[in-house]
């Protein structure tokens, strides 16, 4: 590859509340890149518990220039978060990471070629595995495939985890600010309805700390997101994007997947109680 060995183009965006006990590992898998990124911006999102300063304090191992922290005084939410280091980026491309995950060394190199050779492509994410120990030992394939990400396929069902995209920065659209759930594949929706190109890579590249959904069991915490996921349709539906007839459509269909995650989750729980039990029996 051409570029290897040159910073690459890329501002990585890291919002960040109450952090401190992971935010140095996900910064340190963005410095173990093959190919650094122009910048790393780290959002402090209202947090009061030192996040800010502990990363300056990271800061000053690395480059300051190179790590930067931007303030918010308020808790505004990782979409606010997320416009507000993207409104700082230098770079022509952003890339987005979680301060609770981690990157594959090759994400950058690998994710960056491929914009590379496709300018036609807005948006492109890649595959993502549960985080389980160090990683080091993720068989990476390259080349690595790609497929686009059609906009009905993304309207059904979000294949995109947020830790995995990189999006051309010069895009006119933007998270919706506030938002506190789904907001991500709100603006996977709007930029693929769009007629901008959207692309994903088959490999696993990003490492996330938690499954996209149930995770803890939580039945607030999705019924939270599934709202999120129904205003989301709403809106599409508001600004012209999709019609009427689409969104009920949609809207039912999302409420059937959130009624089989209850019924995912409500098995799990029945299956953790079970082992306990059994477990308990034993001499």
């Amino acid at each position: 590859m051409s570029q290897l060995n040159t910073v690459a183009p890329v501002s990585v965006v890291i919002p960040a509340f109450r952090a401190k006990a992971t935010i140095a590992e996900a910064i340190d898998s963005v410095a173990k890149q093959t190919q650094l990124p122009l910048e790393v911006i780290v959002v402090n999102d209202g947090s009061k518990d030192g996040t800010g300063d502990f990363v300056r304090e990271l800061a000053l191992r690395y480059d300051p220039a190179w790590l930067k922290v931007l303030e918010l005084s308020e808790n505004q939410g990782a979409a606010s978060a997320r416009n507000a280091g993207w409104a700082a980026a230098r770079g022509e491309l952003i890339a987005f990471l979680d301060a609770d995950d981690r990157w594959h060394p090759n994400k950058i190199e690998y994710q960056y070629e491929y914009i590379c050779m496709h300018p036609d492509v807005a948006l492109c994410g890649h595959g993502y595995r549960i985080a389980r120990g160090s990683g080091a030992d993720l068989d990476i394939p390259h080349p690595a495939q790609a497929e686009d990400v059609r906009p009905l396929r993304l309207l059904l069902f979000n294949p995109l985890v947020t830790p995995s995209v990189m999006v051309r920065a010069n895009i006119s659209f933007r998270f919706m600010s506030g938002k506190r759930h789904t907001d991500d594949h709100l603006l996977w929706m709007e930029i693929a309805l769009s007629g901008l190109r959207v692309v994903r890579m088959s490999a696993p590249l990003a490492l996330i700390s938690k499954p996209m959904f149930g995770a803890g069991g939580l039945s607030s915490q999705m019924w939270a997101m599934e709202k999120g996921e129904l205003n989301n349709y709403w809106h599409l539906k508001t600004i012209g994007m999709i019609g009427l007839p689409a969104a009920i459509a949609l809207m039912a269909f999302s409420l059937a997947k959130y009624v089989r995650r209850l019924l995912i989750v409500a098995f799990r729980r029945a299956a953790s109680l079970v082992r306990g039990d059994n477990h308990a029996t034993q001499p």
